[in-house]
């Protein structure tokens, strides 16, 4: 096992109160294993990665509890430092935004080598020469020519390709990618994505792909974790949960997905909005929004429910989601 989340915890704290934006969440990665992460804006997907990859901002977050294993090391143990060296050698991060990631001073071939000139003490003609290299695997155009060049002159879709290879510079066993296909159009997603799917066979790395789009994670991960309101809902191999979810959230945001045969008809929403993490409804956090609630649902947080071996789902009426056609 690559990577273990325990029991973790995660909260803000504001002028208006405590948001507990992680409530207990649970999931591991194998190596070579692709974990999605689904869920909408709000649901503690990003902020979870940002506690694994240590750079979550204290104040005013905190991790109240849980354990963060690693290659069977609890990173929440070690101290700065030794995370730091963790970060980018052995696991690294792409983020959703390149534009704003990158540094708009400095070339691209700098920011590039600049991971081996602090991590391996490269020259700076070598790692320029890596950079290079780099540039050609996430397959830029004209590498060498362009390794000069700055963030704002590439297109949205190579400053992706670029953070891929900046994640990709040191080797690491883990990647976590933060929605790494937002804001690029249906052609371009699609190229990002056979990528990282190539390159993750390629090198063997565990792969957490956090979005909110179920329909981009179908053809590349292993199994998912639905989140709602800082708690994972359902667990479950990809084939199973598109097949036939079992809670009424995933559901939910499987008919959300536009469908070819429904040209013309208008797009399933869930109705209402996702809770106030300084609010959280009692029982369970989906009720206010949910068809099947009942009373149980207003007053019991529903426990992960082993639907199958390998499927779990926190809902009191996991059984009647999974039948219903």
């Amino acid at each position: 096992m690559l990577l273990e989340v325990r029991d973790l915890h995660v909260e803000f704290h504001t002028r208006d109160g405590v948001a507990k934006a992680v409530n207990g969440v649970d999931y591991t990665v194998d190596s070579g294993e692709t974990l999605a992460v689904l869920g909408e804006s709000g649901s503690g997907k990003s902020v979870t990665a940002q506690a694994i990859m240590g750079i979550l901002d204290v104040p005013p977050g905190k991790i109240a509890g849980g354990e963060i294993l690693f290659q069977g090391q609890d990173l929440l143990k070690l101290k700065e430092e030794e995370r730091r060296k963790i970060r980018g050698a052995k696991m690294a991060m792409i983020f959703q935004d390149a534009l704003s990631s990158l540094n708009p001073v400095l070339s691209v071939g700098e920011q590039l080598g600049e991971m081996f000139t602090v991590h391996k003490g490269m020259s700076r003609k070598d790692a320029k020469a890596r950079a290079v290299e780099l540039m050609d695997t996430v397959r830029i155009p004209a590498a060498k020519e362009r390794v000069g060049q700055y963030p704002h002159q590439f297109s949205g879709g190579m400053r992706q390709r670029i953070m891929i290879a900046m994640a990709l510079a040191l080797e690491p066993d883990l990647i976590i990618a933060d929605e790494p296909t937002t804001a690029l159009d249906v052609t371009v997603q699609a190229q990002v994505m056979d990528l990282l799917a190539e390159l993750q066979r390629e090198f063997n790395m565990g792969l957490i792909l956090i979005t909110h789009d179920l329909g981009v994670v179908a053809d590349v991960a292993d199994k998912i974790a639905v989140m709602y309101a800082g708690r994972i809902v359902e667990t479950s191999p990809v084939r199973q949960i598109y097949k036939a979810p079992a809670h009424p959230y995933t559901k939910g945001l499987l008919e959300s997905i536009p469908r070819l045969d429904q040209k013309g008809q208008e797009l399933y929403a869930i109705k209402g909005l996702p809770p106030n993490l300084l609010h959280i409804p009692p029982g369970c956090a989906f009720n206010p929004r949910c068809p099947l609630a009942q009373e149980v649902c207003r007053t019991d947080v529903p426990p992960l429910y082993e639907v199958s071996p390998e499927r779990r789902s926190a809902c009191h009426f996991w059984k009647e989601t999974l039948n219903a056609r």
